[in-house]
């Protein structure tokens, strides 16, 4: 299977992915856990631009382009082969990210968002898990990580709420593929959750 999950900055989303990857490696399966923007060379080269730097630095489009290059490499030289040999891919992000960052968040730029990724990408997860909580929680804590990787919270908190109705209602437009985990719990609990939609 291909799993994604997605959320907004700090929800959690990357120790649930971890989480899950080492549940499935405990439970016999080959994983590979990566991540976008990267999990691969050429997509951590593009990840830099897009999440180190002042917030107004890209416009949206360009993002978006930004964003599709980094996902094309990930996908053919990671996800695609990975699956090919009959792995389980756990992934730290996808598509749906740049649907609700770019697309709904930044601009009214859904149809170019899914203009592009039929056109480049062509692939959706098999399953999508929604790491659900407090946007000021959730912000607190992405920007007390200190990585400097932090341009997206650079946006305030206005931006993290409506990233998280953004990921709610993308879960509305595809309820065969995206499951809604409340992430508002101890990482324990977030994980049997977790295991439980799986």
């Amino acid at each position: 299977m291909f799993i994604s999950f997605e959320g907004i900055d700090g929800s959690g989303k990357s120790t649930q992915a971890k989480r899950l990857a080492a549940t499935l490696e405990a439970r016999g399966k080959r994983v590979v856990l990566t991540r976008e923007p990267g999990g691969s060379p050429g997509a951590e080269a593009v990840r830099r631009l897009l999440v180190e730097g002042a917030p107004e630095r890209w416009s949206p489009e360009t993002e978006i382009l930004l964003f599709n290059a980094a996902r094309r490499d990930h996908l053919e030289t990671v996800i695609e082969p990975a699956l090919a040999r009959g792995d389980w891919v756990v992934s730290d992000r996808f598509a749906d990210s740049t649907r609700v960052y770019q697309g709904a968040t930044r601009g009214d730029l859904r149809a170019l968002v899914d203009a592009l990724h039929t056109l480049v990408i062509g692939r959706e997860p098999d399953l999508t898990l929604v790491i659900d909580m407090d946007p000021a929680v959730a912000l607190a804590r992405g920007l007390a990580r200190g990585t400097g990787e932090d341009r997206f919270e650079a946006f305030g908190l206005d931006f993290q709420e409506k990233l998280r109705a953004g990921f709610l209602a993308l879960a509305q437009d595809f309820p065969d593929r995206i499951r809604v985990i409340d992430g508002d719990a101890d990482p324990d609990i977030v994980a049997t959750r977790v295991e439980a939609c799986l």
